[in-house]
């Protein structure tokens, strides 16, 4: 049975977004913490636990999967190399459930044997965020992961803009994930309700 995740996929680097952007309405984050201790992890995940708790919003936890074992999480999203180490027996038995983050057939293929709650393509654009060894996908390959995944929620990530939504939705992914176009705006409060309003018009 799947769970129905919002269409807008919020990725924030520590709980300060998640506690300014999550109360403007975002129904779905990810916390996607890099450089800190396992102290300071622990805390982020629990404010923004807590924070998603209060506002009925539905929180992914990044790599730390041992982490989000022990803080009770509900959600996690893995990389190809995180997959590669992480005990997926474990994050089962925990009730954890688990994204996994794809960029070509041989990682879908990787992807699907883990049984996974949704699957993520990217980047479908060129993107800002970081050096990537992958070209950007486009559109047809959205089209293509989709029908190969059926009925799993396709996450579209990388260069993902407002004005490219009905594109991307078109194409056939169920949800859209961004992170520099809300983070780096001038107004990221004013950016997150645009995205809420263009997810809402464009599914």
């Amino acid at each position: 049975m799947q769970t129905a995740l919002d269409p807008f996929y919020l990725i924030v680097d520590d709980a300060d977004w998640v506690e300014r952007l999550v109360p403007v309405g975002v129904k779905l984050v990810q916390l996607r913490c890099k450089g800190m201790s396992d102290d300071e992890l622990r805390e982020h995940i629990r404010r923004a636990k807590a924070c998603c708790i209060a506002h009925d919003c539905t929180l992914v936890i990044n790599d730390y999967w041992r982490l989000a074992i022990e803080e009770q999480c509900a959600w996690l999203h893995l990389g190809q190399e995180d997959l590669a180490q992480a005990d997926l027996p474990a994050i089962r038995a925990a009730g954890l459930r688990l994204g996994i983050s794809t960029h070509d057939k041989a990682e879908l293929t990787t992807a699907l044997a883990a049984q996974p709650d949704y699957v993520a393509l990217g980047p479908v654009w060129e993107t800002k965020l970081k050096k990537m060894p992958w070209s950007p996908q486009g559109l047809p390959k959205v089209g293509e992961w989709k029908r190969r995944i059926g009925g799993l929620p396709l996450v579209g990530i990388g260069g993902v803009t407002v004005e490219r939504l009905p594109d991307l939705f078109a194409a056939g992914a169920d949800i859209a994930a961004v992170v520099t176009d809300i983070t780096h705006h001038e107004d990221p409060e004013a950016r997150t309700r645009k995205w809420i309003d263009g997810t809402r018009a464009a599914v």
